[in-house]
């Protein structure tokens, strides 16, 4: 809990909210919340979870889990769209113009979601926990993306308090 009078900067703000989305997240593996923000307003949320309409993985299970893959490797076998092509996608099906926002994501982008991101013009991405994609962190350097990472102090139910 915060005392009275201290705020926190945007930064942290913004990554509690990620992770209070990620609590809507049906992926068995990993929970990740994503915000898209442009001066400082929020333009569109994600999380992981099945396509719309689909059973989620949650209902039916995980065949990554399943099948022994490690995390970082397989994605094409798996249910879930990403959080971050969640945000993406949220804010094209509304008409949201996304150019140079920024991305609170409460894990680091894998390759896929890096790809998606550089090209559809994002300048920052402000995550909490590191993921195990190298190729991901070459691209985004390549194509000039910050990539932020915040300290997380604790957790509480999906949660961030004092980033």
């Amino acid at each position: 809990m915060m005392t009275q009078g201290k705020r926190p900067s945007w930064d942290s703000y913004f990554m509690q909210l990620a992770f209070m989305v990620a609590g809507r997240s049906t992926c068995l593996r990993r929970q990740v919340g994503a915000i898209l923000v442009k001066e400082k307003q929020i333009l569109s949320t994600g999380y992981n979870g099945s396509p719309s309409g689909l059973l989620h993985c949650n209902e039916v299970g995980c065949l990554r889990q399943n099948l022994g893959v490690p995390s970082g490797e397989r994605h094409e076998i798996c249910r879930a769209v990403h959080a971050e092509q969640n945000a993406l996608v949220q804010a094209a099906k509304h008409g949201v113009a996304i150019r140079a926002a920024d991305l609170y994501v409460t894990h680091q982008p894998c390759v896929l979601c890096t790809k998606l991101i550089i090209n559809a013009g994002i300048l920052r991405v402000v995550y909490t926990h590191s993921y195990p994609d190298q190729l991901a962190v070459a691209m985004a350097s390549e194509a000039g993306l910050e990539l932020v990472q915040l300290e997380a102090k604790h957790e509480a139910r999906g949660a961030m308090h004092d980033i």
